[in-house]
């Protein structure tokens, strides 16, 4: 699907302000919109996003500072387009556990996958419903939540085995007209298990199911931000921004291969 030469993989040690830059939420969301549907100017960009010319003009300079994206060929001597360099943006888990700035970066981005995921399925029910979809996607859309018990090398030949089947699939259907974007976000996260607790309470539901009485209930309030975070808009270039908006345009962190929500953002 990739090539090594276009995947950008990121390392704490040495991309520590390119790391800084990609987690501005406009910037992933610049460079996830380079990447899905090719050269653009600032303008064009500024015009999907909400945001002004100058402040796309802004961050697409940030982004380019770090190699993430690059001046494309001009139409005209009036325009300056921008390029993406890559088609995803990796990483090793392993290499971003050493640093706090690395598991920082890794949490929040998968975190922004999690939203990604709710918008696509907003996005993608409303497609089906207002017909912009063929009823051929009704049976093989889905998301599946299971919960096997594996080893960790079982968990890396899943992931392994599951990169090298989409990469097949997507140079198959690369030239076929009846090929659509498809979200689609892998996750394989480890639990332990639960501490001995005492009874539950008679009143409390078991956990992972919710009563109609409950369904009900005022929601407990979300949790308060951290009084650590820091502000969305970037004071310099080498600010460190607000939380990443992926992966609009970051994946979870594979060695092997990443895969890249922002390159099909809603």
């Amino acid at each position: 699907m990739d090539s090594d030469e276009h995947k950008r993989v990121l390392d704490p040690e040495h991309d520590t302000a390119a790391l800084k830059a990609l987690t501005h939420p406009l910037r992933i969301q610049l460079l996830g919109l380079l990447r899905q549907d090719g050269p653009a100017t600032a303008s064009e960009l500024a015009a999907r996003t909400g945001e002004s010319s100058a402040s796309a003009s802004y961050h697409l300079r940030v982004l380019a500072k770090y190699a993430f994206i690059a001046e494309a060929e001009h139409r005209d001597g009036r325009e300056r387009r921008w390029r993406a360099l890559h088609t995803v943006t990796s990483w090793s888990n392993e290499t971003m556990e050493s640093t706090a700035a690395g598991r920082a970066f890794v949490s929040l981005a998968r975190r922004r996958q999690i939203e990604h995921l709710e918008r696509s399925l907003v996005r993608h029910e409303a497609d089906m419903a207002a017909g912009r979809l063929g009823e051929e996607w009704v049976e093989p859309s889905g998301i599946s939540d299971l919960m096997p018990r594996l080893t960790a090398e079982s968990l890396t030949e899943l992931f392994d085995t599951v990169a090298a089947k989409l990469e097949e699939l997507t140079a198959r259907d690369a030239d076929d007209p009846r090929a659509e974007h498809v979200v689609f976000l892998a996750a394989g996260l480890p639990l332990a298990p639960h501490e001995p607790a005492g009874p539950a309470p008679e009143d409390s539901a078991p956990e992972g199911i919710i009563s109609e009485d409950s369904a009900l209930q005022d929601p407990a309030p979300e949790d308060p931000a951290p009084e650590d975070s820091v502000s969305e808009d970037p004071v310099s270039e080498d600010a460190v921004p607000g939380d990443p908006d992926p992966l609009d345009g970051v994946p979870d962190g594979r060695p092997r291969e990443g895969i890249d929500p922002g390159d099909l953002k809603p």
